[in-house]
């Protein structure tokens, strides 16, 4: 499979995304959803409309040039990198950024940016650090020469970086099927799996033109199947239905867990919680893995963003993770093709709108991002500008 023409792969996402909701539209032309509907009836008018998108679409403009700014005059250091006292993740996140919002490699701070990650290219074909996140940051690294690799030059990296990651994945070799832990990867390949880090191997693997019925992907799909809230047939842990809204959790333990330990984690009957940027990053990925609007745990993905509408906090988490919360929630929103969402309330919410005027009020003088919550590592301005450019890129 050629690897060296990632506008292509895109253009295809956009096709079986308009199928995605043509499919949505007409079902909803019959009769409407059980659930709450996320799809407005209701149509302003032509001139307000253009009106509102226009002055949204010039404040986004905005925000994204201070945001771009920023990462190009205070946070790239001299040696082209991003926070790299924590490896290559950031770097790569913060050029997929300034890509996703119109820089090309020829710009200088995507330029030198480049150059810098492809020094954390390893013999084994993976893009990481001390190792410790091998998968996390060569998955990151993998959309970012995607997103720059219109030449073909990347076409090696990526092809021996894909081989990579499958290969830390839990496949057949590793576990059974049957083992809560098939299908899925962690930060560093061995131990345990986690929701985020199988969703970033598979966006890692559409940015490279990976098929959507790729045995990895699909494997992927069991494990995400697994941390979602949703009694049914894909999901056979011991979790499936104590909470049962359709909404998603991090990771899926093996050993007894006491309730007790962690209000945040765990339900008083021994669920998982759900919470926000899982519930977007759960449905992202399903879509990714070719999963359609009837499938159960689509609807039950979609109930689950209807209850808990917001762009002011990560649902479940409060301020934790939120600009990785906002990532999430506007590339999932982008991918299931909606323009609007209806909430619990019957609200209708333009999502676009919704989050960019809630990230200018949030966007500092210098026009970086940052999250006053330190909770992974949010304070860091580079990693929440580059969230929130991320976020903003699906926002055009």
């Amino acid at each position: 499979m050629s690897l060296n023409q990632p506008r292509n792969e895109r253009r295809n996402f956009r096709r079986d995304r308009r199928i995605f909701v043509m499919a949505c539209a007409a079902s909803l032309a019959i009769s409407p959803l059980q659930s709450n509907q996320l799809f407005s009836q209701e149509t302003p008018s032509t001139t307000t409309a253009e009106s509102k998108d226009s002055k949204t679409d010039e404040l986004r403009r905005q925000i994204v040039n201070k945001g771009l700014a920023f990462l190009a005059k205070e946070g790239q250091s001299d040696q082209g990198t991003f926070s790299d006292r924590v490896g290559p993740g950031v770097t790569a996140l913060a050029l997929t950024s300034a890509l996703r919002n119109g820089k090309g490699v020829d710009d200088p701070m995507v330029a030198e940016g480049l150059r810098a990650l492809e020094g954390y290219v390893k013999p084994d074909g993976g893009i990481y650090g001390n190792g410790r996140l091998k998968n996390y940051e060569t998955c990151v690294a993998m959309v970012c020469f995607a997103e720059a690799n219109a030449s073909g030059k990347y076409n090696t990296l990526l092809q021996r970086a894909k081989a990579f990651v499958t290969g830390i994945q839990y496949g057949e070799g590793a576990r059974d099927p049957s083992d809560p832990w098939y299908g899925g990867v962690g930060y560093g390949g061995a131990g345990r799996p986690d929701l985020s880090n199988t969703a970033y191997m598979v966006e890692a693997l559409r940015a490279v033109e990976t098929p959507a019925n790729d045995p990895a992907i699909q494997r992927a799909l069991v494990f995400i199947s697994r941390c979602q809230n949703l009694d049914s047939q894909f999901n056979d842990t011991q979790f499936a239905g104590k909470v049962d809204d359709g909404g998603f959790y991090y990771e899926i333990p093996t050993t007894k867990i006491d309730p007790s330990t962690s209000e945040e984690r765990f339900t008083p009957n021994g669920g998982l919680r759900s919470y926000g940027s899982m519930g977007y990053t759960g449905l992202k990925s399903m879509i990714f893995a070719g999963l359609k609007k009837d499938d159960p745990r689509v609807k039950a993905a979609l109930q689950w963003i209807t209850d808990h509408y917001s762009v002011e906090k990560n649902p479940g988490m409060g301020s934790a993770g939120l600009y990785y919360y906002y990532h999430t929630f506007a590339a999932a929103l982008d991918a299931a093709g909606l323009t609007e969402v209806v909430d619990a309330d019957g609200k209708t919410h333009d999502w676009k709108a919704d989050l960019i005027t809630e990230l200018a009020e949030r966007q500092n003088d210098d026009g970086s991002w940052s999250n006053d919550n330190q909770r992974w590592f949010e304070n860091d301005k580079n990693l929440a500008t580059s969230f929130a450019l991320m976020a903003l890129g699906h926002c055009d």
